[in-house]
C-alpha cells in the first residue's frame, strides 16, 4: 500500500455506485481472485476521460473486461476501445462480459500478444491508451505504444510502484521479483526523461504514470 489504509478506506467510502454490469463483474473477480483495477485507478480513469472525451482508446491487457466496460461509459457517440489480451482463459470471460453488456460495437477484443498485435494496428489513431499488463514489458511495450499515439493523446500505466518495492535496491526485492522492478525503473526513467512526452508519476492505488505526447511543435 503506497498511501495510508485508512485513507484509502475513507475514500473508498465516497465512491458512487457502479452500474449493474460493472458491479456483477466485480463481483465474480472477487469471488475468483481475478485482479482489477483498484477503486482509486477507477475514479482516476473517469475523470480524466471525462477531459480528455477520448474517440479511440487502446487498453493493453483486457483481463475479464472490466476496465475496458468502464471506460466505454465515458466513450463520446462514435468512440471506440480496442483491448488486448493473451490469457485465453480471460478472454472467454472478457467476451462474455463485454457480450453482456451490449457493447460488442464497441469494444473490439484483440487476442494474442501484445507486442505482435501492435504491430498490425494504425500509427497515430489512439487518443488514449491504458497500459494493465505484464509489468515487465511495458518498457518493451513503449516504441510501439509511441508509434500508435495520436500527439497530444494521454498514456496511463498502471500499478508502476509495485506495492513500494520499486524504491528498494534490485537485491532488496526477492529474486523472482528482480525483472519486473528493474525493467519498471527503466520504464518510469524513460517516460520521465523522453523528449516527446510530458509524464507525472501518481502515488494512488499501486502507483500510476500518466504522460501526455508533446505535440511535434513542442518536442525540445
Amino acid at each position: 500500500m503506497i498511501v495510508n489504509e485508512r485513507i484509502v478506506s475513507y475514500i473508498h467510502s465516497l465512491e458512487s455506485q457502479n452500474s449493474e454490469v460493472l458491479t456483477k463483474i466485480e463481483q465474480n473477480a472477487i469471488k475468483d481472485n481475478v485482479p482489477i483495477i483498484r477503486k482509486e485507478m477507477e475514479s482516476f480513469l473517469r475523470v480524466m476521460l471525462t477531459i480528455s472525451k477520448p474517440l479511440n482508446i487502446l487498453e493493453l491487457g483486457c483481463a475479464i473486461g472490466y476496465s475496458a466496460i468502464l471506460m466505454s461509459e465515458y466513450l463520446p457517440e462514435g468512440g471506440h476501445i480496442t483491448t488486448i489480451e493473451n490469457y485465453d482463459r480471460r478472454i472467454v470471460e472478457a467476451k462474455a462480459n463485454i457480450e453482456m453488456a451490449g457493447l460488442s460495437s464497441k469494444i473490439t477484443l484483440l487476442e494474442g500478444d501484445a507486442m505482435e498485435v501492435m504491430k498490425d494496428l494504425e500509427s497515430e489513431n489512439y487518443d488514449f491508451v491504458f497500459m494493465d499488463a505484464a509489468k515487465a514489458q511495458y518498457i518493451n511495450f513503449l516504441p510501439e505504444v509511441m508509434r500508435l499515439m495520436k500527439p497530444g493523446a494521454i498514456l496511463i500505466a498502471d500499478n508502476v510502484l509495485q506495492d513500494g518495492d520499486i524504491i528498494e535496491s534490485r537485491y532488496g526485492v526477492i529474486r523472482r521479483n528482480r525483472t519486473i522492478h528493474s525493467r519498471m525503473r527503466e520504464y518510469m526513467y524513460e517516460v520521465k526523461h523522453m523528449e516527446e512526452l510530458e509524464t507525472t508519476i501518481v502515488p494512488i492505488g499501486d502507483g500510476i504514470t500518466m504522460s501526455v505526447k508533446k505535440e511535434k511543435k513542442d518536442v525540445q
